[in-house]
């Protein structure tokens, strides 16, 4: 454990970050945070997508809840300016950016912002089967009431109206929670049309 919290220590004292053109150019293997691999032998991230919080628990000590203090940690080793995330279940592209070196709070933040402050558009509702939509105005609705009024909302008040507008993080139904990043080659030249070693794959849990 001693070995991999130096390692992974925040600071910048670990030689140059790497842009997206040295990337390219060396053809370098990040190595991904093992927390952002959901494989850490102490620490299971707890990342809502809908609230933007995080935090965590020890898998062998479910009853207590962690701090996420390792958040400003480099997300990849060597560090990179940029990510790019997918995920299968939306067909949106996240960028995450820092020049200083991308950290997980850099991802955490940017995933958050990016579903929740970017509305579906038109098209893109219009292309889901209509059960699926059904189930997205639903979600929709009780996002919005939760956040209006916290979860007595609709208990003491009369129910919100559902919103003709919808979020990204609608569109996830009840898969809100971040589970762990991973390299798919193969489904990001699917999706992207390229493949590149800084591409990664987030999965999602309800």
């Amino acid at each position: 454990m001693a070995d991999s919290v130096g390692k992974w220590a925040a600071g910048a004292f670990y030689g140059p970050v790497l842009s997206q053109t040295d990337l390219y150019l060396l053809n370098t293997d990040l190595e991904l945070h093992p927390i952002m691999a959901n494989s850490h032998a102490s620490f299971h991230l707890v990342f809502s997508l809908i609230t933007g919080q995080t935090g965590g628990f020890n898998p062998d000590a479910r009853d207590r809840d962690l701090q996420f203090t390792a958040k400003d940690e480099p997300a990849t080793l060597p560090r990179v300016s940029q990510l790019i995330i997918i995920t299968e279940i939306s067909p949106w592209c996240t960028i995450v950016k820092n020049d200083r070196g991308v950290t997980m709070n850099d991802v955490c933040t940017a995933v958050w912002k990016d579903y929740t402050e970017n509305f579906v558009t038109d098209p893109e509702f219009a292309a889901l089967p209509p059960r699926i939509q059904e189930q997205v105005k639903r979600m929709a609705a009780h996002n919005n009431s939760n956040q209006a009024g916290g979860q007595w909302a609709n208990y003491y008040g009369t129910p919100s109206v559902a919103p003709n507008r919808y979020k990204r993080v609608d569109w996830l139904r009840e898969r809100t929670f971040f589970e762990g990043l991973r390299k798919s080659d193969a489904y990001a030249v699917s999706r992207l049309g390229y493949k590149a070693p800084n591409i990664f794959v987030m999965d999602l849990v309800a």
